[in-house]
């Protein structure tokens, strides 16, 4: 089997003398970039390597995280990184990645384990504590947060079983979709 590769995150800038960049998720991803990670840079420099491993990382979530990357010890270096992508490898990224990838989510259809009903995902929010799905229920728009009581799995196809609280909204009783 082919190994698979995710687009993570974006190098927004160079910053500081040691080498780090900032780096922004990309495609409404949550932050992947985590110690220890091995990433490739793309497009690639023409002389330099094409995977580097994740030194440390600080700061917090949408706005940037501080990134040190093994062979990238100045800020020329890490300047001529700014403009391109990190991928990394698809087995290397948590398992609840489809939990929280819009990609895959925005226009998938879910349904409800109680009752059968169907909903579709219009968009995917991230919060502080945890996503919420903003479903299309009827022409009526329902949020529901993206929590294990909620959502156990996403399969790879066919519709999301999602087992839905009373009091969010649903047209009629209430509970399961």
């Amino acid at each position: 089997m082919r190994e698979r590769y995710r687009t993570i995150a974006r190098v927004a800038k160079a910053r500081g003398r040691r080498g780090e960049v900032v780096t922004e998720p990309v495609h409404g991803l949550p932050s992947l970039v985590r110690e220890g990670l091995e990433v490739a840079v793309v497009p690639p420099e023409l002389k330099a390597p094409r995977w580097r491993t994740v030194v440390s990382v600080s700061g917090a979530g949408r706005a940037g995280r501080l990134v040190a990357l093994s062979g990238v010890d100045d800020v020329s270096s890490a300047e001529r990184l700014v403009g391109r992508f990190l991928l990394a490898r698809e087995r290397d990224l948590p398992e609840d990645l489809a939990l929280h990838d819009p990609e895959r989510l925005v226009g998938r259809e879910v349904v409800g384990e109680g009752d059968g009903r169907r909903a579709r995902i219009r968009e995917v929010m991230s919060g502080p504590a945890n996503d919420v799905w903003v479903l299309d229920v009827e022409g009526d728009e329902v949020l529901v947060p993206v929590v294990d009581e909620v959502v156990s799995a996403v399969p790879d196809e066919g519709p999301i079983p999602i087992r839905v609280p009373r009091g969010l909204g649903w047209p009629g009783e209430g509970g399961s979709l």
